[in-house]
C-alpha cells in the first residue's frame, strides 16, 4: 500500500512567511503581496501551528527570524524561485502587452528617444499613461510605474534610472542678448520634489535667492520657458541631455547640485514576466 505523503501547508501561509521574512515586517509584506496586515499576521500565525515551530520573533516594532526560520527561510526562497522560473519557461515568453505611467516630463524626455525598443518589449502591445502628481500610493499590479523619490516603495521590482544631478541651464538666444553673469538673470522656478533655487544657493552661495520670474507646476513646462529664452532653469542633467547635446539648452559653469532622489521604475508582479523587466532594465538605465 502506497504511503501517504504528508500534507503541504497552504502555499499563500508561506509566501506571508517569505515575503515578512524578506521585507522585515508584518506591515511591509502585506503592501508588498496587497492584503492586510492582520491576514499577513493571521496566516503566519496557522503556519507556525501547523509546523509546531515559531518562525519569527515578535517585537514592538519589528520582526527577526528564529533559528527555525532562518533555517527554513532558503529552502523556502529556493522552491518559489523554481517555481517561478518554470513558469517563466513555460508561459511568460508569450506575455508581450505592456503598460506603463509617468509624468508627461518623463514621458517626453526619458521613454520618448526609447519608444521603438520599449514596443519591441510589448510585442506592438504598448501603452503609456500619464501619472497625475499626487495620485494615489496604491500598488498597480498591472501597470509598471515611474515615480520620483528614494526606491522605499513595496514592489517586487524597482530599479532606479539615474543618478540625479541638477544645474542651471539657458537658451543660447538668451546668453547672446543678456550681459553680466547669469546669476542675475531672470529665475525660473518649478514646483516639485527636486532641488529649487533655495537649495542651489545653500549649496554654492550666491547671496541671497532673487524671486522667480516664471515659477511652472511641471518641469516640462519649466523646460520650455527656458528653451525660449525667458530665464534660467534649474535643469535635471540626465533628462536635459538631448537639449544639451543639440544645443538648445546651454549649461552655465561645472557646478551641480545631486540629490538622493531620483526617477525608479518600479512594478508587481503582475505588470510585467521576469524576461520583459529584463529587457526593461537594459532599455531604460
Amino acid at each position: 500500500m502506497q504511503q501517504q505523503r504528508p500534507t503541504l501547508p497552504p502555499l499563500e501561509w508561506i509566501r506571508a512567511f517569505e515575503a515578512a521574512a524578506r521585507c522585515g515586517s508584518f506591515t511591509a509584506a502585506a503592501a508588498e503581496t496587497g492584503i492586510t496586515q492582520s491576514a499577513i499576521s493571521q496566516r503566519i500565525a496557522q503556519l507556525e501551528k501547523r509546523l509546531g515551530t515559531a518562525l519569527f520573533h515578535r517585537h514592538p516594532r519589528a520582526i527577526t527570524l528564529t533559528v527555525e526560520g532562518e533555517a527554513w527561510l532558503p529552502h523556502i526562497q529556493s522552491a518559489l524561485d523554481t517555481m517561478r522560473d518554470s513558469s517563466e519557461a513555460l508561459f511568460g515568453t508569450g506575455r508581450r502587452q505592456l503598460t506603463i505611467s509617468a509624468s508627461q516630463s518623463v514621458i517626453d524626455l526619458w521613454l520618448t528617444p526609447r519608444l521603438a525598443a520599449l514596443s519591441d518589449i510589448a510585442g506592438g502591445q504598448l501603452a503609456i499613461r500619464t501619472m497625475v502628481l499626487g495620485a494615489h500610493d496604491a500598488v498597480e499590479d498591472e501597470v509598471v510605474r515611474i515615480r520620483y523619490g528614494v526606491g522605499d516603495w513595496p514592489h517586487p521590482y524597482k530599479l532606479p534610472l539615474y543618478s540625479e544631478g541638477i544645474a542651471p541651464m539657458v537658451s543660447p538666444e538668451l546668453i547672446g542678448r543678456r550681459d553680466g553673469h547669469w546669476s542675475e538673470w531672470p529665475r525660473i522656478a518649478c514646483s516639485g520634489p527636486r532641488p529649487g533655487w533655495p537649495d542651489w544657493v545653500a549649496c554654492h552661495g550666491g547671496g541671497s535667492t532673487p524671486v522667480p520670474h516664471l515659477r511652472f507646476d511641471t518641469f516640462l513646462s519649466a523646460l520650455g520657458a527656458a528653451r525660449a529664452g525667458t530665464g534660467v532653469v534649474l535643469g535635471s542633467l540626465p533628462l536635459c541631455h538631448q537639449d544639451l547635446a543639440a544645443g538648445r539648452l546651454v549649461r552655465m559653469g561645472q557646478d551641480q547640485l545631486d540629490h538622493h532622489a531620483t526617477y525608479w521604475m518600479i512594478a508587481g508582479q503582475d505588470a510585467v514576466s521576469r524576461t520583459q523587466w529584463t529587457e526593461l532594465a537594459r532599455v531604460m538605465v
